[in-house]
């Protein structure tokens, strides 16, 4: 009981026994001194009469005026006087059921009556107050109302703030969250009453029914709504990719602001019960926060799909992870565990779908039935295809990590012996299908360099559709080059490591070479090492080295190299090889032919000329490489770049 209602009780103006006596001039009667119990029950009956006046005044049944307008709004001090005597009243009451309940009937039934009427009024103050902020009581709000609070002293209750305290507390903070902040005391004070007078249901039944329609409309704001699976697997891709964008963009503020916001929220309001908060979160949250929760679960079972989809799956599971440390804090209590269950549950099977589209992935390359081969030799459409995709991929590499942390890589045993160093092995415990590897590297490294070997030995059967042997090498240089380019320029370089960059990269160099010694090398045959001092002897050979560096031109003119750097050093390289050999051929046979009339016929292509007409290869026609897959039954990521 609050210090002034003892005061008032303690020092009641009524005469003492001993004062009458001396006044009449009697000795004081030898009577028993008066039992503790009697001077209690007095106290307390005291207490019933003080919390009839006010809780008369405010009841709603009473009066029209009290029907209508809210304590706590018109006269704070008057609400927590009222508070003050109906715990009062409720002491009183459990008194006297304790001490005589038969002879107290009469103060037992007008102290239920006043209770009752309590209630109707603190009800009533409750749901007003939850309907009145529902708009003030936003998650936003709550988390600057906790802060300050969290200013008082720890020893403070909400009931018992007065005016400058709350106006201290609030000081920091703007206007909407001051006024949640007062919303919040009026609360806990209303449901710390109820709870201790026994009417706790009650009002938790009023804080659910409110509080549960706040926590759906917010996610519907957020653009969720729940779904069957029958309704997902019903949808094109388009729809549910736009439903899954949505869910990406509101999983942070449902977690974090929404049910972060309802969990101080109720641990406020229902500060002195934990077993009551605890339960009414559980009713208002847990279910919500499954349905939402278990949607990436949903999109996971979704039997339609193709490779393109994994990286929305990624980044459901890149997001639930994420949030599982505010996950595990906000549901931390057993009446919630289904909701930690459900998280458990959406990541296995985001797991397992990624793990069956990457499969599908590695499938699709490996069937891709193109059968004309890219003109000039230049990108295949697959290469680019597949480069991006994995690249792509590899900014998922700690998720993807994660996934496949229990599934061992196992190298299938058909693959061609040469093509085992293509693989940076781990050191996972030998098999036969396993060669020793240098380090050891995670799991997903292994992965993403076999699936860029399956990629590599579908362009090795490609290249055999090439009639001309060189420009299979050409092919091979340039669809190779770009794979190393991809590697080195995105986080496939710091997975796969500097060691696979440099094989690789050696291998498009001897591919690129050969392609030099194919289709140069009869024109480089031409060259005598020794020319020869007789005039048909020289005429002979400068027609022959005509005719081969004219076919050869004519031949490779539509061949293309899209690598600028690539295509510098291979003009580079044959035009060191070829304009060397040919100055000095050009030169004799200029003297032994001096004076014929057929000179200039003969010597048509000066050693500047050649190199003029090197400069102009490998650019081909513009339109060759083109970025659509050829993939059959698969179109691009739209978030993937050619």
């Amino acid at each position: 009981m609050p210090i002034k209602g003892m005061r008032s009780i303690f020092f009641h103006p009524s005469p003492r026994r001993s004062d009458r006596h001396a006044a009449s001039g009697e000795a004081p009667a030898s009577t028993p001194s008066t039992p503790r119990r009697s001077f209690s029950a007095t106290m307390m009956e005291e207490n019933i009469s003080a919390a009839e006046e006010i809780i008369t005044k405010w009841d709603p049944e009473g009066s029209a005026y009290a029907k209508i307008t809210s304590i706590f709004y018109e006269n704070r001090a008057e609400a927590r006087q009222f508070l003050r005597a109906v715990s009062d009243l409720q002491r009183a009451m459990h008194f006297f059921m304790a001490d005589s309940p038969v002879s107290s009937s009469d103060l037992l039934v007008r102290g239920q009556t006043l209770m009752q009427a309590a209630m109707r009024r603190l009800q009533k103050e409750f749901y007003q107050i939850l309907s009145a902020n529902r708009d003030r009581l936003d998650p936003e709000s709550i988390s600057a109302s906790e802060r300050s609070s969290l200013s008082l002293t720890s020893s403070s209750s909400l009931s018992d703030l007065e005016e400058d305290e709350i106006r201290s507390a609030t000081e920091s903070i703007g206007e909407v969250e001051r006024v949640s902040f007062i919303a919040m005391a009026d609360l806990n004070s209303i449901a710390d009453c109820m709870i201790f007078c026994g009417y706790g249901k009650e009002c938790v039944n009023i804080y659910k029914t409110i509080r549960r329609s706040i926590v759906d409309e917010g996610l519907y704001k957020l653009g969720f709504d729940r779904l069957s699976p029958t309704q997902i697997q019903k949808f094109d891709w388009d729809v549910l990719e736009m439903r899954m964008r949505s869910w990406l963009a509101s999983s942070k503020v449902a977690v974090r602001t929404l049910f972060s916001g309802e969990r101080a929220l109720c641990d406020h309001v229902f500060a002195s019960s934990e077993s009551i908060r605890e339960s009414t979160f559980a009713e208002i949250a847990r279910d919500p926060a499954i349905y939402f929760l278990g949607f990436p679960e949903l999109v996971a079972l979704k039997t339609k799909r193709s490779p393109e989809k994994i990286f929305r799956m990624l980044d459901m599971y890149d997001s639930i992870v994420e949030l599982l440390p505010e996950i595990e804090s906000v549901f931390s209590h057993e009446s919630t565990s289904a909701v930690r269950a459900q998280v458990t549950s959406s990541l296995q099977k985001l797991a397992e779908a990624v793990r069956s589209l990457l499969g599908d992935f590695e499938t699709a390359v490996q069937k891709d039935n193109s059968k004309v081969p890219v003109p000039g030799g230049g990108l295949h459409p697959l290469t680019r295809y597949a480069m991006n995709y994995l690249v792509f991929l590899a900014d998922y590499s700690e998720a993807l990590t994660e996934i496949y942390a229990d599934q061992p890589f196992q190298m299938p045993a058909s693959v061609p012996e040469p093509f085992f160093d293509a693989v940076p092995l781990t050191s996972t415990p030998p098999s036969p299908a396993y060669r020793a590897g240098e380090g050891s590297l995670s799991p997903i490294s292994v992965r993403l360099a076999w699936l860029i070997l399956v990629l590599l030995c579908k362009l090795d059967t490609k290249a055999e559709s090439y009639r001309e042997v060189s420009l299979a090498y050409l092919f091979l240089s340039n669809n190779l080059r770009y794979v190393v380019n991809k590697v080195r320029g995105s986080q496939l370089q710091g997975i796969l490591g500097d060691d696979w960059v440099s094989k690789h990269e050696s291998k498009a160099r001897n591919y690129a070479a050969s392609y030099e010694r194919l289709a140069w090398g009869k024109v480089l045959a031409t060259v005598p090492q020794t020319v020869a001092a007789e005039t048909d002897a020289a005429r002979e050979g400068m027609r022959r080295f005509n005719e081969a560096f004219e076919e050869a031109c004519r031949e490779q003119a539509g061949w293309v190299v899209p690598d600028g750097k690539m295509r510098d050093e291979l003009k580079l390289s044959v035009s060191k090889k070829l304009i060397q050999a040919y100055r000095s051929f050009y030169m004799v046979t200029a003297t032994v032919l001096r004076g014929e009339k057929d000179l200039p016929t003969l010597l048509r292509f000066s050693p500047d000329d050649l190199g003029n007409y090197l400069s102009d290869l490998f650019f081909g026609d513009t339109s060759t490489g083109s970025s659509s897959s050829s993939i059959s039954g698969s179109s691009k990521a739209s978030r993937m770049p050619v």
